[in-house]
């Protein structure tokens, strides 16, 4: 059992959980919840006899493909979970980071905005343009984060297990430049001196 106040969220009941299992933490991003037999967002608030459950990406083939845009932080390790697979030779994960200054100038942080349906539809797209390329891709997975990001922290990051290195070295650079061309995604520089936004991706 869980207490919450009243109102309280399903965000809420997972941080719980997760201040009691800290080995959860990292699987937030692609952490499904239900309600009953519903899924519900993370912004649903429960009732008291509610019974909530967690459902990670399921096991086997494309339907554990993962395709999300999310405000947790990313965590490569538990990505690299999500796209394990018996018959992968190789794993690939790119992650993109936060640096520290765009054309000679400091930057403090980035903030990301993005239409979040729509740009999942876009990465769900990419996914699916990578099994088509790459008949030896295992599993894809792609997150892309949103919110204030400080500097060194990942904004996306993408996993693809395939049976042979190459297969998923090729997939997983299609997969960040296509991304960086076609998803709805927007990001904003803060300087010292001022703030500029960047779309698509921008650099």
């Amino acid at each position: 059992d869980i207490d919450l106040p009243e109102g309280g969220t399903v965000e809420a009941a997972f941080a719980a959980v997760a201040d009691r299992h800290p080995q959860l933490r990292p699987f937030r991003p692609f952490t499904l919840f239900a309600v009953g037999h519903d899924y519900v967002p993370a912004e649903h608030r429960l009732s008291p006899d509610d019974e909530l459950c967690f459902f990670p990406p399921l096991s086997g083939g494309s339907a554990a493909d993962v395709f999300r845009v999310v405000e947790a932080p990313l965590s490569p390790d538990a990505l690299a979970a999500v796209v394990d697979d018996p018959g992968a030779g190789g794993v690939v994960i790119f992650s993109g980071v936060v640096r520290d200054e765009t054309g000679g100038r400091p930057v403090k942080f980035l903030e990301y905005e993005a239409h979040a349906p729509m740009a999942e539809a876009k990465l769900r797209e990419i996914g699916a343009a990578v099994r088509a390329r790459w008949p030896g891709v295992k599993r894809v997975a792609i997150l892309h984060r949103v919110g204030r990001l400080e500097i060194g922290e990942a904004s996306v990051l993408i996993a693809v297990s395939a049976a042979h290195r190459a297969e998923a070295f090729e997939a997983c650079r299609y997969a960040i430049d296509t991304l960086k061309a076609t998803v709805p995604v927007w990001k904003k520089e803060h300087f010292e001196d001022g703030e500029v936004w960047v779309g698509l991706q921008g650099g």
